[in-house]
C-alpha cells in the first residue's frame, strides 16, 4: 500500500463505497468511526480504524497523526438533530464549537477542515476516487415528467437555490406552485414526508447543490431510500441537479422509482439559467 488516507465517516454506504474505491488505487484507509451514525462494517473494510462520539475532533486529529494520515476525505451523514442534544466534544472540539458563530452545514464544516489543515492534514473531495456516482443528466426512469411537473421544478429549483444560498437546506418540496417543505436541520427524508403529508399525492421534490458547494463534503446524495420515502406519501417527481450530487445504487433506485411511477430526472443549469433535463 502507498501513503494512507484519513476517511472521517458518517453513516450510509458512501463511506464504505470510498474505502473500496481508495484501496483499488492502493491507499491504506484510516477510518474515524462516529457512535451510533457510522456503519459497523466499515471497521472491517478499513485497513485500520478507531471509533469516536461526535465532537471528539481532539482525538481524531490524534489517530491521523499516529497513523501517518497527511489527506483526508468526509463521506457519510451525521444526523444533525444531534449536534444539539448528543454531542460529546473534547477540548480542542469545544473550543472549536465555541469560535463558529453560525451553526450551519458549511460553517461547521468549513471550520473542522480548516482545523485539520492546520494539523498538516488536507481534505481532499469527498468524491475523489467515486466520480462515477455522480447523477446523470435527463430522465432515467420510464416515466416521463408532464408539462405541469416540469413547471414545479422550474418553481423549486428556484426556490432551493435561495435557500441552498442561505446554507438552509438542499432540498424543497413543492406542488403546483405552492412550497410545502424546505429541508433544514432535519433532513431530506424529513423534508419529503412533512412535504407529502401536506401534499396528499403528487408532491414534487427538487434537491441540489448549495450555490458554491464546497465539493469537500455535504454533497447531495439520493437512493432507493430516497425514492421510498416519497413513494410513501405518493409522491411523483424527484428532479435532481445532475453532476453535482451522488447518486447510490441507479438500478435498485431506478427500479423502485418505475413500480411507484416516480418521475426521475437529473436537471442542469445553462449559463443563462434555463433548465435542461
Amino acid at each position: 500500500m502507498s501513503t494512507p488516507i484519513g476517511l472521517i465517516a458518517g453513516g450510509g454506504q458512501f463511506p464504505l463505497l470510498f474505502t473500496e474505491a481508495a484501496q483499488e488505487r492502493k491507499r491504506r484507509v484510516v477510518a474515524v468511526c462516529h457512535q451510533n451514525e457510522t456503519q459497523v462494517e466499515l471497521e472491517h473494510c478499513a485497513d485500520v480504524s478507531c471509533w469516536v462520539k461526535l465532537g471528539q475532533l481532539g482525538k481524531i486529529i490524534r489517530f491521523f497523526h499516529e497513523q501517518g494520515v497527511r489527506e483526508a476525505v468526509f463521506c457519510g451523514t451525521i444526523t444533525k438533530t444531534r449536534m444539539f442534544k448528543d454531542i460529546l466534544p473534547d477540548f480542542k472540539g469545544l473550543t472549536l464549537w465555541n469560535k463558529i458563530d453560525r451553526k450551519l452545514d458549511d460553517a461547521i464544516l468549513r471550520a473542522v477542515a480548516g482545523a485539520l489543515e492546520g494539523e498538516g492534514i488536507t481534505v481532499l473531495a469527498s468524491t475523489c476516487y467515486l466520480e462515477h456516482l455522480f447523477f446523470p443528466k435527463g430522465i432515467i426512469g420510464k416515466r416521463k415528467p408532464s408539462q405541469e411537473q416540469l413547471t414545479d421544478i422550474r418553481f423549486g429549483w428556484k426556490i432551493a437555490r435561495e435557500i441552498g444560498r442561505l446554507d438552509i437546506g438542499q432540498c424543497v418540496v413543492v406542488r403546483e406552485g405552492a412550497v410545502l417543505a424546505v429541508e433544514a436541520i432535519e433532513g431530506t427524508d424529513a423534508a419529503i414526508r412533512r412535504g407529502g403529508q401536506l401534499s396528499g399525492s403528487g408532491a414534487v421534490v427538487i434537491k441540489m447543490k448549495k450555490p458554491g458547494q464546497d465539493f469537500r463534503f455535504d454533497l447531495p446524495a439520493t437512493g432507493t431510500k430516497t425514492i421510498e420515502t416519497l413513494a410513501s406519501v405518493k409522491g411523483s417527481v424527484l428532479a435532481v441537479e445532475a453532476g453535482q450530487s451522488l447518486l447510490f445504487d441507479c438500478e435498485a433506485m431506478i427500479a423502485a422509482a418505475d413500480r411507484a411511477g416516480i418521475v426521475v430526472v437529473g436537471v442542469e443549469e445553462d449559463e443563462a439559467g434555463e433548465l435542461i433535463f
